[in-house]
């Protein structure tokens, strides 16, 4: 999409999109970067474009021959068009506090449950996969999300055997790796959902995610007690201080800050079940910061390929489908 009319701002991304031949080469371009159109079901390049019907044929023998951009695409089988899919994409990926489905709908023209689904589909794409093993100076930590008790009704608190001072009953652990050098010099962030804060929890994550011998920064919970036999452990006591010369877990402080801003300001309210896809969301936003919106949204949309996510399985009728 690198040409003098691609857009850099929302305002030029809406008008540039709403011509659905720029649709067209955006995706083209990142489909089939070498310009030859293949078949997403047999992968023969012997296909024709059928300019009135907005589809591709493919002329070897085998079921459904003609196929549209959608699909093989976290797009595929979706009745809204690309003119409202890639604002979408772009909004997502550069509204730094995320945007919410209503709001979505209110912008797009369509509803609720459809913005929803739409701004699942999309956070699929911001899903990095499996990604090298972090090394150097590395800060862990820790947090909780859930709402709190005393916001909560006496019946529902009663239900769920929560006391009205703090507790943790009811909320979701997640845990954080922040490599503060990471690549480019910009730190990044991994995370993950954990069932709980003991040590069989925290320490597999670390040793999965940071190779042996590195830094490893943390607070003194007891359950990062031993990863010293693998790492350069240093520790920070938040009873006593919170900085002591470069041993500190900040970095992961201020990210938790955002999050939480992000899910208490934009989201409000999160199902557990779908908490690592918000994950997903604000970890790529962060990782990504340093780049303008347009080179965001360029490598949000190189992961829509290969990937889908069907409404019963978003919904957990179905197990997720992959291409």
């Amino acid at each position: 999409m690198a040409t003098e009319t691609a857009p850099t701002t929302l305002r030029e991304a809406i008008i540039f999109f709403a011509d659905y031949d720029n649709c067209r080469k955006a995706i083209e371009a990142i489909r089939w970067p070498d310009g030859v159109i293949g078949c997403p079901r047999c992968g023969s390049e012997h296909v024709t474009y059928l300019e009135n019907a907005r589809l591709w044929k493919c002329y070897e023998k085998h079921p459904k021959a003609k196929f549209s951009l959608k699909v093989g695409t976290i797009f595929e089988d979706s009745a809204v068009g690309l003119e409202k899919w890639l604002p979408a994409l772009w909004l997502l990926t550069n509204c730094k506090n995320g945007i919410s489905s209503y709001e979505l709908a209110r912008a797009l023209g369509v509803t609720q449950k459809t913005a929803w689904f739409m701004l699942s589909r999309l956070r699929l794409a911001l899903h990095g996969g499996k990604a090298d093993k972090m090394s150097g100076h590395v800060e862990a930590g820790e947090t909780y999300i859930g709402g709190k008790a005393r916001n909560m009704h006496v019946a529902k608190r009663k239900r769920m055997g929560i006391s009205q001072g703090k507790s943790m009953a009811g909320k979701i652990a997640v845990m954080g790796l922040l490599d503060r050098h990471g690549k480019d010099g910009v730190s990044q962030v991994r995370l993950t959902v954990l069932a709980g804060r003991k040590k069989g929890h925290l320490q597999p994550v670390v040793r999965e995610c940071v190779e042996s011998g590195s830094t490893v920064f943390t607070d003194a919970h007891f359950s990062y007690q031993g990863i010293s036999r693998d790492y350069t452990h240093n520790v920070i006591d938040h009873a006593e201080a919170y900085v002591d010369g470069n041993i500190h877990t900040n970095g992961c402080e201020n990210f938790w800050s955002l999050l939480k801003r992000t899910i208490k300001g934009t989201y409000v309210s999160i199902e557990p079940f779908h908490l690592f896809r918000y994950l997903d969301e604000q970890a790529f936003r962060f990782n990504k910061r340093k780049l303008t919106d347009a080179a965001r949204f360029v490598l949000a949309l190189n992961g829509i390929i290969g990937k889908r996510l069907t409404y019963a399985a978003l919904t957990g009728a179905m197990e997720p489908e992959t291409c």
